[in-house]
């Protein structure tokens, strides 16, 4: 697959990839909400060593360029006291001629029944590293704050704004995944947000006659398709071993014997 090719598909599994939540606040954090075009296509360039988190944010911004409702007023702005970064603006925007802050988030999130005692609890990062809520509270006691700091007006000044009039929103967007065959209940999250499922390497066996595949970390947003070269389940465990002894959960596509494509992680904690 070349360079431009997986771009594109990657621009179309980010787009593909619902919100988080929807018409209601989470942790008192709104959405922004945006009708995107079908016809969406990713115009711009990006280096092959981007990062995913960085990938995301240039899809961000190409989304929202295309929006005659949208005017983007800065991007990545580090706010500095001195030589020092006390943190950085996402995105400045107005939306209709309102101005909005923006913070942009796209996770993967994988449920874990044995922690917490809420549906929000549960869902943690593939390593164990990074939870929902983590991540909630971050955006609620510092991201978002970072509008009010002292070192934020002559940003705002700049753009003749003012941090009492101007509204915060997030673009939180998650594929989540659930164990095995479980069932879990969605009261507060999107549902359309589940992309797949989660086994450990003693859980492989039962998939004896279905083919694998592991893309590369910058194609994890891409949606499992045939223009791969899959593996047998030997040859998968193999792949996995060395992934496994050093605690990284990887992101897979499963083929089954009936032809239905699936996205899933091995985890080496369950």
């Amino acid at each position: 697959m070349n360079s431009s090719k997986s771009i594109s598909l990657q621009y179309q599994g980010y787009l593909n990839t619902p919100l988080l939540w929807n018409n209601h606040a989470l942790f008192g954090i709104e959405q922004l909400h945006v009708v995107s075009s079908e016809t969406s296509s990713f115009k711009g360039a990006i280096p092959d060593n981007l990062v995913l988190g960085k990938r995301v944010e240039r899809f961000v911004f190409e989304e929202l360029e295309q929006l005659k409702s949208i005017e983007i007023l800065l991007k990545n702005n580090q706010i500095q006291n001195g030589k020092t970064t006390v943190g950085e603006i996402d995105c400045m925007l107005k939306q209709d001629g309102d101005p909005v802050h923006l913070e942009i988030v796209f996770k993967f999130y994988l449920y874990d029944p044995a922690i917490g005692t809420n549906e929000i609890d549960r869902w943690i990062g593939p390593n164990r590293k990074d939870t929902l809520v983590k991540k909630l509270t971050k955006l609620k006691e510092k991201q978002l704050p970072l509008l009010f700091n002292k070192h934020t007006e002559t940003v705002l000044n700049n753009l003749a704004l003012d941090a009492n009039h101007i509204d915060q929103r997030v673009l939180f967007k998650a594929q989540l995944f659930t164990p095995y065959k479980a069932k879990v209940t969605f009261n507060t999250l999107n549902q359309e947000c589940l992309m797949g499922f989660y086994v450990n390497p003693l859980e492989l066996e039962q998939f004896i006659k279905c083919e694998f595949y592991i893309p590369k970390k910058v194609d994890w947003l891409i949606e499992a398709n045939n223009e791969v070269e899959w593996s047998d389940l030997n040859s998968f465990k193999q792949s996995t071993l060395y992934l496994m002894e050093n605690k990284k959960a990887p992101l897979c596509w499963i083929k089954f014997p009936n032809g239905k494509l699936s996205k899933f992680f091995v985890v080496w904690w369950n």
